[in-house]
């Protein structure tokens, strides 16, 4: 907090940061548990009618009236990670977009419209990637027609909790009646250490989901879009045409008997960046090591293809897949979420 030379806290913020990350501590009345304050740090979404809006890391908006301001101080960006990768949103958002490719996309200035019958969030959703060339209501208005026009669900797909995230963007959307359905965490880490947890042996790498795969695959019933999805190939675009584009490998550990696999995962690999996604044990068999020896195998062909970094997704209630990531060096980079019109 902000103190002054004669050691009283002082507000040292206004309208003007509006769009800054700031530090402010409120007064509760009444106390809370007994506690007389409570402080919070975000980005100050807007400042209007004697109320401000912060947007926290994990997406969460604070309404704070000015009138319970005891002090409040602008700071500067969240700390530079301290290992694993460099990386900013605007790369990770870009490399994350590539792997989970829709079967349709269209523009909207850089703003990106993605559409796979429905089949995920993350291939359904418009990615705000800077101006889409319109007023924010318009854009959103043509983000409706379009997926109107596919009998979709209109979603944006956000983040927050890192520089260049979409905090302003989010307080916007939750103003003009989006509701925000899904929260999630992109977490990041160095590639080799997760090769070197495990020899990988006994899981097979396959260039494409076969039937055995889809056994294990918690999405049942996938259609040919979603095996279009998940081989990372959309058939309307230039990479498609090329053969180009992102390197996809599907990992199996064969079941007992021919029944289902004991493990599956998928892995794209685009330039320096492998994604992990899809690892999925039976139940039956978790605490094995199994996870990880999918994920080892998987690492070890990323790094023959020249990858160095990797990236993955998981729930912030999944407490399972977030000890297990962390302790292969994984960390939390930014949270993303999906907005629904409504």
């Amino acid at each position: 907090m902000e103190i002054s030379a004669s050691g009283r806290l002082e507000v040292r913020i206004t309208a003007a940061d509006v769009g800054k990350r700031v530090s402010v501590r409120r007064l509760n009345d009444p106390p809370t548990e007994g506690e007389k304050f409570t402080d919070t740090v975000g980005v100050l979404a807007s400042w209007d009618d004697g109320v401000l809006l912060i947007t926290r890391k994990s997406g969460e908006t604070v309404h704070i009236p000015e009138a319970s301001l005891v002090a409040g101080k602008v700071v500067p960006p969240a700390p530079a990670r301290r290992r694993g990768p460099a990386a900013s949103y605007e790369e990770l958002a870009h490399v994350s977009a590539r792997a989970w490719r829709p079967v349709e996309s269209e523009r909207l200035g850089e703003w990106e419209l993605r559409a796979a019958a429905g089949f995920t969030r993350r291939a359904n959703s418009a990615l705000p990637l800077g101006d889409p060339g319109l007023p924010l209501l318009a854009a959103l208005d043509a983000v409706r027609r379009w997926y109107g026009d596919r009998g979709l669900p209109a979603y944006v797909q956000t983040a927050t909790g890192a520089e260049g995230t979409q905090e302003l963007l989010c307080a916007e959307l939750e103003r003009l009646g989006w509701t925000r359905e899904v929260t999630a965490e992109l977490w990041i880490g160095a590639l080799a250490p997760v090769a070197d947890r495990d020899e990988g042996a006994g899981v097979v790498l396959s260039r494409e989901a076969d039937d055995a795969w889809l056994t294990r695959y918690q999405r049942k019933g996938v259609s040919e879009v979603a095996l279009k999805v998940l081989g990372g190939r959309s058939p309307r675009s230039s990479e498609a045409e090329s053969g180009g584009g992102p390197s996809v490998w599907f990992a199996t550990v064969p079941g007992e008997g021919g029944g289902a696999p004991a493990a599956i995962g998928r892995c794209v690999v685009d330039e320096r960046w492998a994604g992990f996604a899809a690892v999925e044990v039976d139940p039956a068999l978790r605490r094995r090591g199994l996870a990880t020896r999918v994920m080892a195998a998987l690492a070890r062909r990323a790094l023959e293809e020249g990858a160095s970094a990797a990236w993955l997704q998981v729930e912030a209630d999944n407490a399972g897949a977030r000890g297990l990531y962390a302790g292969m060096g994984f960390a939390a980079h930014h949270a993303y979420h999906h907005y629904r019109s409504v």
